[in-house]
């Protein structure tokens, strides 16, 4: 009987792949060679899954994005005050621990690639948006409970994800996690403001 083969699974597992090669190494070091060695398949078996290595990038800053989406989602997500899950979103989008460290590694070698492609640069703007509009739900929720006070929090929504992003660019300077106590001090601080 011939084996069953999950195809979804093998996707997933490539792009598992590719993202390890790229924080090792580099976008540059993420051939579809390496990317086939890496995963145990014929150089060009990965062409059933992928074809080519744009679409492999594609779904890992897709992979990288949704991850990223998912842990800041699940806050919230268990009973707490408005004020509770607000903190719990700002701090769920700064890298804490070296694993985030990591995926900062590979996202800003996406960034760059997403520069000179519109459909990854889309994404990655799509991505952004729905971070914000979560955030200024979040603080509109908080405003509510009367915890924060009434205010546009449009502005200070973007200041917080350009410090988020920045956070995610100045640890991969700091991999052993030294900055971290500086971005929950950002995170009072911030805090502090919209009350």
């Amino acid at each position: 009987m011939p084996k069953i083969i999950d195809h979804d699974q093998r996707r997933r597992d490539i792009v598992e792949v590719a993202k390890s090669i790229i924080l090792k190494g580099g976008f540059e070091a993420a051939t579809m060679r390496s990317i086939a060695a890496e995963a145990g398949f014929a150089n060009g078996a990965l062409k059933h899954y992928f074809p080519g290595k744009e679409s492999i990038v594609a779904a890992t800053f897709e992979t990288i994005l949704q991850e990223m989406s998912e842990g800041v989602q699940a806050v919230g997500a268990e009973p707490m005050t408005a004020d509770a899950a607000l903190r719990g979103f700002l701090e769920a989008t700064i890298p804490r621990d070296q694993d985030q460290i990591a995926a900062g590694r590979v996202l800003l070698a996406l960034w760059e690639y997403a520069m000179a492609n519109e459909s990854l640069a889309e994404l990655y703007r799509g991505h952004l948006a729905s971070w914000r509009s979560s955030l200024i739900e979040r603080m509109e929720a908080a405003r509510d409970e009367g915890s924060i006070r009434d205010q546009d929090f449009g502005t200070p929504a973007n200041e917080y994800i350009s410090a988020a992003v920045g956070a995610t660019v100045i640890n991969l300077m700091y991999p052993d996690g030294e900055r971290i106590a500086d971005y929950q001090t950002y995170i009072d601080q911030f805090l502090a403001r919209l009350r």
